[in-house]
């Protein structure tokens, strides 16, 4: 999945010389987190987010010229240097961006403009309904030796089953590099019997570990 899949497209924007009550309003307006700002070419020069708002506002209302304040403008207070990204650009690269630069927006820029714009919350819901945990069903981890054809040995073990995958993530293992961790989400909600084929075909199954299920 790419950006252009998720992003907003109907988004809100300022220039530098838009006052802070102005940008104030428009996040109240609009219920919105992040303005980004475009100069008179309309190409991206900053960013202002709630955040921003919020640490310059509270400073600006204790003094006695607090409305003169407010009407300083954006470039006062606007991030700039912003970190963009492109419209074909994977979710998950997104998601890596957001993790690495402890950023909550990414304005989406293709051929200099800026057309759309993804939150730390879209990221999220995407990420939900890629997982599948939003739907009914049922979590199974799976320690498994890090080779070529493991994953087909547990799905074929499903398939003989005849459940239906949601998800299937991998993470590596904390004890050893030499072994890897398949968490599967599947369309059901009784998986003993799932996990006593797994555990006859040699798998170690990590959860679900409760009493009866785990030897």
């Amino acid at each position: 999945m790419v950006l252009e899949e998720i992003m907003k497209v109907d988004i809100h924007t300022l220039t530098p010389d838009d006052t802070i009550a102005a940008a104030l309003q428009l996040c109240r307006d609009h219920k919105i987190r992040h303005i980004p700002i475009l100069d008179k070419a309309h190409t991206l020069v900053g960013l202002v987010t709630d955040r921003d708002i919020k640490d310059a506002t509270p400073s600006i209302l204790k003094q006695e010229n607090g409305s003169e304040q407010l009407n300083k403008p954006l470039s006062l207070i606007m991030k700039t240097n912003v970190i963009t990204g492109h419209p074909l650009d994977f979710v998950e690269d997104a998601a890596a961006i957001f993790y690495e630069h402890n950023i909550s927006c990414l304005p989406v820029v293709h051929n200099g403009v800026v057309i759309g714009l993804v939150t730390e919350t879209d990221v999220l819901h995407t990420f939900v309904e890629l997982t599948g945990v939003n739907q009914p069903g049922s979590r199974i981890e799976i320690r498994v030796e890090n080779k070529a054809g493991v994953l087909y040995e547990i799905l074929h073990v499903l398939h003989h089953r005849r459940v239906n995958v949601q998800s299937v993530l991998v993470y590596p293992d904390r004890i050893a590099q030499t072994h890897k961790v398949i968490v599967l989400r599947i369309r059901t909600m009784n998986p003993v019997g799932i996990i006593d084929d797994l555990k006859k075909e040699g798998h170690e199954v990590l959860w679900p570990n409760m009493p009866g299920i785990r030897p």
